[in-house]
């Protein structure tokens, strides 16, 4: 028994051992071949809607493209969080040294070439003193339309607690300009026609300034309207800009049914009015009016538009915004009506042309993500144009070609 015992405890012999060993090797790539061929097949769809989400044309660099599909495809919940952990992260610190001066915008001071009398805006007063040199002064982008500049640019340090914060501004006389609004390469994606684009070639000649619209539709779930045809129907108490074929233009809280009167060119919407009646929307408090993704408390880069009293329309932007910081810098500015535009880094742009057209173009928002191009090739998303008003007629619908 013993002997049997001591047998049966004896290892393999080396061959057999070799074999064994052999079959689990096999045995566990099988495995691993097996398991690797069903993650591909479960990933296929997803690495196709990737692929082909990032190899189809886009102005937008392959980092940002890729964020943007994460979040349209289930992934939403990640990229909100990341964010908000980054710029929680990155919020900037009360106090701190005050800036010694401030990114010239601009060529220089506005002047007015006609006798009879024109309005300007007046100078900003100073929110934090002294006064930086040009500080709130409003100045010319070069170009002179009937005698008086039609777009003027200031900039100036928005908030006491936050001294070197710069809000950028910019003013658009209604008498002597035209507002266009124009679909992006997939925004809004219903958008029939969708037209060029971009800014067309053959509009440059009088263009005077580009900026950058509101969110996404599927965030915005706003209207959207262009020369009577509506890409997004039109919700009642979102905050919209409006242009009339009288060549009027307004920011207001939509009150009209899905679609827009026949006196209307133009209409888009972003979320409720942050500023009504000159004053802060008393709901600014609640987060989720402006955004489900960063809400209104996070400070990002942030962009807006309003309305002054004599009808011309405001543009801001600024780093480090909050929505309720952003109705203090349009409220500064002049305006009694105003919407959020798009926010985060890689969206605010306000470009201007000077007296030489599109070859002399300028940022006035420092958005280094975006090129000085921008708007004058496909873009992805809508956005806004200024040109120089040539008459009634040309207003009863946004140039397309």
């Amino acid at each position: 028994m013993a002997a049997g015992r001591d047998t049966a405890a004896l290892p393999a012999p080396p061959e057999q051992q070799r074999r064994i060993a052999q079959r689990k090797r096999r045995r566990r790539t099988i495995r691993r071949r097996r398991t690797l061929a069903l993650l591909l097949i479960l990933l296929a769809p997803v690495l196709y809607s990737y692929v082909t989400t990032v190899t189809r044309p886009s102005s937008l660099p392959l980092g940002i493209r890729s964020v943007e599909w994460l979040r349209t495809h289930y992934g939403a919940w990640i990229v909100n969080r990341t964010e908000r952990i980054y710029y929680q992260w990155n919020a900037p610190a009360k106090g701190g040294p005050a800036l010694k001066t401030l990114p010239q915008v601009g060529t220089k001071p506005a002047r007015i070439r006609v006798r009879r009398q024109v309005y300007r805006p007046k100078t900003l007063a100073p929110i934090l003193r002294p006064r930086l040199s040009g500080e709130g002064v409003w100045r010319s982008t070069g170009r002179v339309v009937n005698g008086a500049s039609p777009v003027l640019v200031t900039s100036f340090r928005s908030e006491a607690a936050y001294p070197r914060i710069v809000a950028y501004v910019a003013w658009f006389d209604h008498t002597r300009t035209q507002l266009a609004l124009y679909p992006g390469r997939y925004e809004p994606p219903r958008a029939t026609p969708r037209g060029p684009m971009e800014v067309p070639h053959s509009q440059r000649w009088r263009l005077l300034s580009t900026f950058n619209s509101g969110f996404l539709n599927r965030d915005s779930r706003g209207g959207f309207f262009i020369n009577g045809n509506t890409a997004a129907p039109f919700r009642q108490g979102q905050g919209t800009v409006v242009a009339y074929k009288s060549g009027r233009v307004d920011v207001v809280s939509w009150t009209a049914g899905p679609t827009p009167p026949s006196n209307v060119v133009l209409a888009q919407q972003n979320l409720p009015l942050i500023v009504a009646h000159g004053k802060p929307n008393p709901l600014l408090s609640d987060g989720s009016l402006w955004g489900s993704t960063l809400g209104n408390a996070v400070r990002v880069w942030r962009s807006g538009i309003g309305i002054d009293r004599h009808g011309n329309l405001i543009y801001a932007a600024a780093n480090d915004q909050t929505a309720a910081s952003l109705a203090d810098i349009l409220i500064h500015a002049g305006v009694i009506r105003a919407i959020e535009l798009d926010i985060n880094a890689e969206w605010p742009s306000l470009i201007t042309y000077g007296r030489g057209g599109v070859g002399y173009a300028t940022k006035v928002v420092p958005n280094n993500q975006q090129t000085i191009s921008r708007y004058l090739v496909p873009d992805d998303r809508d956005f806004f144009a200024i040109y120089r008003n040539i008459g009634k007629t040309a207003l009863r619908r946004v140039p397309f070609g």
